[in-house]
């Protein structure tokens, strides 16, 4: 990228995936993942990981899902209802320790097709970060947000996945028609 914006790109993406410095605590901490933004109302659903304070997963399962209410507050959550799981739950999830850290394979229900592999590590300043990568436009992408343009009365119109390059240097889009 002109500029030199991959480096300051992967720090951002480093930023966002980031819940908090590795430190003595071991309060659990929770990695931003991704959202789900749609064209009803400004709340989200965040996708986040729950690490411990050497950045390993707290449990085999550790991505969920929750409502970020913007048009509540800017830190109002609320879990996601039962019948909210077809649209953004978890379809299933499989915690493997490697190396370098620790790897999430993670199915959405609502595009089984489409794989997401979560990696959970620490960075060389010692922040505990987490991304996912799937495949946007074909190539691998470090998913930001997925945006759903509903349609009245009920229903996707379509899906906008959005991602950065693995060489942090663009943004992938790809839109999934429903």
């Amino acid at each position: 990228m002109p500029g030199g914006r991959g480096p300051i790109i992967m720090i951002l993406l480093t930023l966002v995936g980031t819940a908090a410095r590795a430190d003595s605590s071991s309060a659990p901490r929770e990695l931003l993942l991704f959202s789900i933004s749609k064209s009803e109302n400004k709340n989200r659903v965040q996708y986040a990981v729950r690490v411990d304070d050497r950045c390993q997963p707290l449990t085999a399962a550790p991505v969920f899902a929750y409502w970020r209410m913007f048009e509540k507050g800017p830190t109002v959550t609320e879990p996601l209802l039962a019948q909210e799981l077809d649209a953004y739950g978890i379809a299933s999830q499989v915690a493997t320790r490697e190396p370098e850290g620790t790897a999430v394979q993670l199915v959405l229900r609502a595009v089984r097709g489409r794989p997401i592999a979560v990696d959970v590590s620490r960075t060389s300043s010692g922040a505990c970060q987490a991304v996912a990568t799937l495949a946007i436009s074909g190539a691998p992408a470090h998913l930001f947000d997925v945006y759903a343009k509903l349609k009245w009365p009920f229903g996707v119109e379509y899906l906008l996945l959005q991602g950065w390059s693995v060489d942090g240097t663009r943004v992938l889009k790809e839109k999934l028609a429903q």
